[in-house]
């Protein structure tokens, strides 16, 4: 913080003389290499502290908060109520009207929502987030395992992949939570995510095309290209009647959804929506054979509860690559949407998602899905969202979500048989149509022209290349932008606000000016290996566009001293000592004085270390503020100036 001049005259910008306590600059406290790995440990891992609330408790209280840690249930399970279980109760059967026929929807296995909520029931963090099968997950899934398996030619093959890399998918979920690196996903940015997920809303949509044209002969490829070369190429196969019964039902979900966005207190009606579709679709395809008039029907289903498949995991062969890449990539999505709904809803309702907590969760979820006949599954924010605005109190509202979708299983599957799958496919249609964020979109537009661009790589990426291929360009694009900013950091050219002892920005404070024989910088990122040199030529052509703008190089203008503003400078690495070294000296032959102001302490303690000589920093060098080097150093050009006289 700068301190206020005692006393302060001004004649003109470039005769000043001003009274002000100097401040000494201090060196940091000593730290030993294992406090300082300590600390950077710490900070890394575990930002959130989360053995605070060990400190100062007996040995049985530690015990008792540990398993509360490791399964939050036995936190809030003791004080449960009835209370509780009734919002819950109609909560978890909304959200299980909601999950059926979307279950059915994106694989035919609608026991996906049956064991994953128990596990996340008892290992989950969040209370409003209601688990199962996705739209994105299930997209990526099909497409990355489609490249090389049928799932018509071998769907034996095809299963014992989808389960194993549901495991890997896990597994990685897993890793992450244990291994406290949670924050890698954080590479996914939320631009990314924007032009991600709209781009895999239009390439699910498309795909849907099949079923709500009734084409029965249609490419496998996921590609915007491939699917409307198809879509149009066996037009001869589209069915009047099975456009006119999806795009009726269509019509009829989206209207749902809208009245529910526009009124929340009708949460019900877009949540009971997909069921009542089907429930009526089914009805008038029995009552009028409709399935002998061209439109197609899903057929008889497994009733009963699903095997178990631990079995059918393979762990050797050669698809156990592409059971990994697929896993990998499908938990990454997953993961990121999981969190980013529990923590979107802890907001809401002011309480805390642990994520590396949650990343255990829901990975330890799809490893014992994937023994049960279950794909990748995590908290959806459609399915979220209807259950936090039913009243979900607790977890327990997917314990009963669970139950209702395993009495379906038992004993309403036969009732499905003659479900039109052109129903099916406008449910999947309705469902991601809420992933095209427009006024996200615009919004990135006017704060980021960069994140813009990035967000179109993922965008376009996904439709014209593929859904892996998309999300990999647009992280390797938004790496490149911060690779662009460390290795280009900005250097700024800071002038004094009249009338204080505040410097600030040029070309942003209009009002500040230059101070005669001084050129102020302030570099604006910490500096190493990848900067230093890029710096030092900046500062050094700085310094030169100085000495250009007065050729006749007038005494009283003349440069004398080069202030660093050091603040935004959190870390130096040995090439950034040697920027500073190599700097100084080269200022040494022009006849200018180096000035470092603000130094953070790892800086100083850095540049300490390289200082054992005592030619480099001297105390007459370092200042805590731009203001008190100014003062400063001005008194001393005018003491010399004065003996000179």
């Amino acid at each position: 913080m700068e301190s206020n001049p005692s006393t302060m005259q001004e004649q003109s910008p470039s005769c000043q003389e001003i009274t002000m306590e100097v401040h000494s600059v201090v060196p940091p406290p000593h730290k030993s290499t294992i406090q300082k790995l300590k600390t950077r440990l710490k900070e890394t891992l575990f930002p959130d502290d989360p053995f605070r609330q060990f400190k100062g408790q007996p040995t049985k209280k530690k015990w008792v908060l540990a398993a509360q840690y490791i399964f939050p249930i036995l936190h809030w399970g003791p004080n449960y109520n009835l209370k509780l279980f009734k919002s819950d109760i109609v909560s978890g059967v909304t959200i299980a009207s909601l999950a059926i026929p979307q279950g059915i929807s994106y694989a035919k296995l609608a026991n996906s929502s049956f064991v994953p909520p128990l596990v996340y029931a008892v290992l989950g963090s969040s209370r409003d987030i209601a688990v199962g099968p996705v739209s994105i997950a299930s997209l990526i899934l099909g497409s990355m395992l489609t490249q090389q398996v049928s799932p018509t030619g071998d769907p034996v093959l095809f299963l014992q992949l989808a389960f194993t890399a549901t495991f890997f998918a896990g597994f990685f979920q897993v890793s992450l939570g244990f291994l406290r690196l949670g924050f890698i996903i954080d590479f996914l940015s939320k631009t990314t995510l924007i032009g991600f997920m709209a781009g895999a809303a239009i390439i699910v949509s498309l795909q849907q095309l099949k079923s709500l044209l009734g084409i029965t002969h249609f490419t496998k490829k996921m590609g915007f290209i491939p699917v409307m070369t198809s879509v149009f190429h066996n037009s001869q196969e589209w069915s009047w009647q099975t456009i006119l019964m999806g795009f009726s039902f269509l019509v009829v979900l989206l209207v749902a959804r809208h009245v529910s966005m526009r009124r929340p207190k009708l949460f019900w009606v877009s949540a009971a929506a997909p069921l009542v579709c089907v429930i009526l679709s089914t009805f008038l395809v029995f009552a009028f054979k409709a399935q002998h008039h061209g439109i197609g029907v899903i057929g008889k289903l497994q009733e009963g509860l699903n095997p178990p498949s631990w079995n059918m995991l393979q762990f050797h062969g050669g698809h156990l690559g592409l059971s990994m890449k697929t896993g990998l990539v499908t938990g990454i999505i997953s993961l990121t949407e999981g969190i980013a709904v529990g923590r979107t809803f802890a907001s809401l309702m002011n309480y805390k998602v642990d994520g590396n907590k949650e990343m255990m969760a829901i990975g330890l979820m799809n490893m014992v899905g994937s023994s049960t006949s279950c794909y990748v599954t995590t908290g959806a924010f459609s399915r979220s969202a209807v259950n936090h605005n039913a009243g979900a109190k607790t977890a327990a509202s997917n314990i009963v979500m669970s139950i209702t979708v395993m009495v379906t299983l038992l004993f309403l599957m036969p009732l499905f048989q003659y479900t039109p799958n052109v129903v099916l496919g406008a449910i999947i249609v309705s469902a991601v149509v809420g992933l095209i964020d427009i006024p996200a979109a615009y919004h990135v537009w006017k704060m980021d022209k960069f994140d813009f661009i990035v967000m179109l790589c993922a965008f376009f990426g996904v439709i014209f290349i593929s859904v892996q291929h998309g999300l990999a360009i647009a992280v390797a694009v938004s790496i490149f932008k911060i690779l662009m900013q460390i290795t280009r950091p900005k250097t700024v050219l800071l002038g004094k606000i009249p009338g204080t002892d505040i410097y600030r920005d040029l070309h942003h404070y209009k009002e500040s000016v230059k101070i005669p024989g001084f050129l102020i910088l302030s570099i604006e990122a910490p500096i190493n290996f990848v900067n230093s040199t890029y710096l030092n030529e900046r500062v050094l052509r700085w310094i030169e566009e100085y000495e250009a703008e007065d050729p006749k190089m007038q005494s009283n203008s003349s440069l004398r001293f080069v202030i660093l503003e050091m603040s935004t400078v959190s870390t130096i690495d040995t090439s950034g000592v040697s920027f500073f070294k190599e700097l100084k000296q080269t200022m040494e032959k022009k006849g200018v004085e180096l000035v470092l102001v603000n130094l953070v302490g790892e800086v100083m303690e850095k540049l300490q270390r390289s200082n054992e000589a005592g030619d480099f920093m001297k105390p007459d060098c370092l200042f805590l503020t731009v203001g008190e080097a100014v003062a400063t150093l001005s008194a001393t050009i005018k003491g010399q100036s004065s003996n000179d006289v």
